[in-house]
C-alpha cells in the first residue's frame, strides 16, 4: 500500500492502486464517531466523488472496533437543538456514503454498533471478521437509531427480524448476520483486509462506468415498480453500449486478452 494520509486525527487513508482504504483510527474508543469525525468523513466523501483515480473504497476500523456508534459523551448535557444538528449531520453524511458513485466495501473487524452498524448498512458490500459484532443498542439509552438503522436494516432483512434487534438492542455475532444475508462472507480476523482488498481489486478491474451504473440501478430500482426499473435498465445498457469501455471490452473478449478500461 502507499503511504498513509490522515484526513482527520482519527481517519487514515491508504491506497493500493485504484483502491482507497479508509481506516477509523480511534482504538481507545472502539472507533466511536465524534461530530468532527463525521464532518471530516463527509468532506472526504465529497472529494472522493470526483476522483477518477479511485474506483473502489474499503472502509475498516482498528483493533476491536469497526465503529462502536456515536461518541455518547458528546450527547451528555447538550440541548435538543445541538442533538438534532448532530443527527442531521450524520444522516447527510451517511447518505453521501450510500450514494457515492464508487462501490464501497465495509471490512468489519470488530464492534459495529449503533451508528457503526448504520455506516456498514450504507456500504454496498460487507465482509466481516469472525470477531465482528453488530447491533443497534440505542433503546438501552431510551433512544432509537437515527442514521437509517430502522429503515435500511428492515429493507435488508425484513421488518420482524429488525424489530427484534432494535427493540431488544441486543448484539449479534457475525455468523448470525451472515445467516440474515447481511454479509458477503465471514473470514478469520487475519484474512479480513486481504479478502476485502482482493474483492476491491476485482471490482476495480471491471469497467468503472458499468460498475457505477450497476450500483445505481440496483439501489434505485428497488424503490421503483418492476416495469419502470426494467425500462431504466434498458436505457442504461444502451448508453453503455456507446462508450469506449464497452468497445474495448468487446474487442478484448474477441481477441482473448485482458481489457483496459478508462472510464470513457
Amino acid at each position: 500500500m502507499s503511504g498513509a494520509q490522515r484526513v482527520h486525527r482519527h481517519l487514515v487513508e491508504t491506497r493500493e492502486g485504484a483502491v482507497a482504504v479508509l481506516r477509523v483510527d480511534r482504538e481507545e474508543a472502539l472507533g466511536a464517531l465524534s461530530k468532527s469525525m463525521v464532518g471530516a468523513l463527509g468532506e472526504y466523501l465529497r472529494e472522493l466523488r470526483g476522483r477518477t483515480d479511485v474506483r473502489v473504497l474499503v472502509l475498516t476500523g482498528t483493533g476491536r472496533g469497526f465503529i462502536a456508534g456515536a461518541d455518547i459523551g458528546e450527547y451528555h448535557n447538550v440541548d435538543l437543538a445541538a442533538f438534532d444538528a448532530y443527527q442531521r449531520l450524520s444522516r447527510s453524511v451517511f447518505e453521501e456514503l450510500e450514494q457515492l458513485p464508487q462501490p464501497v466495501i465495509a471490512a468489519v473487524n470488530g464492534y459495529a454498533l449503533g451508528g457503526g452498524f448504520e455506516v456498514a448498512l450504507c456500504c454496498d458490500l460487507i465482509i466481516a471478521s469472525e470477531r465482528a459484532r453488530f447491533g443497534l443498542p440505542e433503546v438501552k439509552l431510551g433512544l432509537l437509531p437515527g442514521g437509517g438503522g430502522t429503515q435500511r436494516l428492515s429493507r435488508a432483512i425484513g421488518t420482524r427480524a429488525t424489530k427484534e434487534l432494535v427493540m431488544t438492542g441486543r448484539t449479534m455475532k457475525a455468523e448470525e448476520a451472515d445467516r440474515l444475508r447481511l454479509l458477503c462472507r465471514v473470514v478469520p480476523a487475519d484474512d479480513l483486509l486481504p479478502t476485502a482488498l482482493e474483492l476491491a481489486q476485482e471490482l476495480a478491474a471491471r469497467a468503472p462506468l458499468a460498475v457505477r451504473e450497476a450500483k445505481r440501478l440496483i439501489d434505485d430500482g428497488i424503490q421503483q415498480s418492476l416495469g419502470a426499473a426494467l425500462t431504466t435498465e434498458q436505457s442504461v445498457l444502451s448508453r453503455l453500449f456507446g462508450t469506449a469501455d464497452a468497445a474495448e471490452g468487446i474487442d478484448a473478449f474477441i481477441a482473448k486478452r485482458e481489457p483496459r478500461f478508462h472510464a470513457r
